[in-house]
């Protein structure tokens, strides 16, 4: 038997062209969301190429994965730096009352 001699129904075409409509759509829904997510992360200045890089690179310069220092060291720090000269009378005052409040910075 020959394939030309092989008869499809009418719908097989109408599936076939829905089909291949469906993957164009999703093809282009892809191409616009990586296009959106390029521009965002070089506009937050972040190559795209090397997101994952640049991102855990800038976490492990934070503070944010550095343990807590206790109330004492934060104190004996600000102190020290007093004694040092580093910072005056009055800023050494300020920052001992903002550890003292709780403050983070």
């Amino acid at each position: 038997m020959l394939l030309s001699t092989v008869r499809f129904p009418a719908s097989y075409d109408l599936v076939w062209s829905l089909a291949l409509g469906v993957v164009a759509l999703g093809f282009v829904a892809v191409v616009v969301l990586v296009v959106v997510n390029v521009v965002r992360a070089r506009r937050n200045g972040i190559s795209p190429l090397t997101s994952q890089v640049d991102i855990a690179a800038r976490l492990l310069q934070s503070r944010a994965l550095q343990p807590d220092r206790s109330l004492d060291d934060r104190l004996v720090e600000l102190d020290d730096l007093a004694a040092r000269g580093v910072i005056s009378t009055d800023e050494h005052r300020e920052a001992r009352a903002a550890v003292l409040r709780g403050d983070r910075s």
